[in-house]
């Protein structure tokens, strides 16, 4: 067996130490060929500086060699030493066999710099020369998903896909899928992610998932969805979204389960907290709506919609008490929504502490001025603690929103005389 292939069997089965010195015992007599591939298995090892030596020892020997620059370059690449890498690559003329890889070396270089202006410039230039070329085709396609222009991206993408359906390990499929998705153009998107046949990975799943949820295909994305948790249990985005796919299709129980199933993976989310106490009371499991809406509250004071919703699951049971509570205490922490103090004097108007009403109406008041519910309820409670005068002004507000109630009008005419 040859020296280099026996090293490289070494290193492969976990002799590394010994691999390498096989290698290295062996550069000195190696010929030129040799000497290329040894600095190759260095390069592929992640050994860049004894490659580097070794290209650099070649280049000497071969300064036109367009192989050993891109190599060389590449090695420059690794070792973060873009200016050197770049230098390099401009070396290439336009004559040169190796000049569309050098362009296309230098578009990545700049594209990882954040020069997508002169990446793009590299790349079409390359086009001109090879304009039928589907890898120049997907590196455009990259160069504009990269930088935002998704819209752009996709008819490279749909040149790119002509020649091959991946390219460095990368499916044209559902990056044209991800772009369409991203411009809004969901129906299409689905048709390229049905199309591919490598959908194995958890992130693809996902992504499929959710382009399907955006089509309406709740039943392509819950399909998606479940593959995904078997993959991978801990893929906590998933459970929302899922949980939310099975309302829709009427599968509360399911919903259900699933919620609390992500609620063990993070026990934090406020989101999928409101969202199960959501389900827990369609399903009349009320201890477990009130719980779940208290602790989403708990963890964020100022989540709103949870607090409407607590708020309405005491007013269903007309617990008064708690709604006071509740929003008193959201109070004391500075939460000082208009719409918390009007549900409080409310409250307060049910538990027979009419002062305590009135005070939290007037605090309302100026937040609900074109409010007519609340014109009106705060208007009919002026009325009965005798403010009579306050009742008429704010009760000829609520007629100017809504002329044709002629019962109130005529109750205002009452006031008056």
């Amino acid at each position: 067996m040859h020296i280099i292939e026996e090293a490289r069997q070494q290193v492969e089965q976990g002799n590394t130490e010994k691999g390498l010195k096989l290698l290295q015992s062996y550069e000195s007599e190696a010929n030129d060929d040799e000497r290329f591939n040894i600095a190759l298995l260095y390069h592929q090892w992640g050994l860049l500086e004894q490659a580097e030596k070794l290209f650099l020892q070649l280049m000497d020997k071969y300064p036109k060699e367009g192989e050993l620059k891109l190599y060389l370059a590449e090695i420059y690449v690794d070792k973060e030493q873009d200016d050197q890498a770049i230098e390099i690559l401009n070396q290439f003329d336009k004559d040169d066999d190796y000049y569309i890889p050098s362009l296309m070396e230098l578009a990545d270089l700049y594209q990882s710099q954040g020069l997508y202006e002169v990446a793009e410039h590299k790349l079409l230039e390359a086009k001109q020369i090879l304009p039928n070329e589907p890898v120049i085709d997907f590196a455009l396609g990259e160069l504009f998903f990269v930088s935002g222009e998704y819209k752009k991206s996709i008819p490279h993408y749909e040149k790119a896909l002509k020649g091959d359906t991946t390219y460095n390990d990368v499916n044209v499929e559902h990056r044209l899928a991800e772009a369409l998705a991203l411009i809004g153009d969901w129906e299409k998107a689905l048709e390229y992610f049905q199309t591919s046949d490598q959908t194995d990975s958890p992130d693809i799943l996902f992504r499929y998932g959710f382009t399907a949820y955006q089509s309406e295909r709740m039943d392509i994305a819950i399909n998606m969805w479940e593959k995904v948790l078997e993959a991978d249990p801990y893929y906590q985005s998933v459970y929302s979204l899922l949980a939310k796919a099975y309302e829709q299709e009427g599968l509360l129980e399911k919903a259900y389960e699933t919620a609390k199933k992500g609620l063990k993976e993070d026990e934090l989310n406020k989101e999928l907290l409101f969202f199960s106490g959501q389900i827990a009371n369609q399903l009349g499991k009320l201890d477990e709506a009130f719980e779940d809406l208290q602790e989403a509250i708990a963890i964020d004071p100022g989540y709103k919609e949870a607090v409407v919703a607590l708020v309405e699951l005491y007013k269903n049971e007309e617990d008064h008490e708690n709604i006071k509570d509740l929003l008193e205490n959201l109070k004391q922490e500075d939460e000082l929504d208009p719409l918390y103090q009007w549900e409080l004097a409310k409250a307060y108007y049910e538990l027979e502490e009419y002062d305590l009403a009135l005070n939290n109406y007037k605090e309302a008041y100026n937040a609900f001025t074109n409010d007519a519910d609340f014109l009106k309820e705060y208007g009919y409670m002026l009325v009965e603690e005798g403010r009579m005068k306050e009742a008429k002004e704010v009760l000829s507000k609520y007629l100017s929103i809504e002329p044709s109630d002629t019962y109130v009008e005529e109750f205002v005419l009452r006031l008056n005389q």
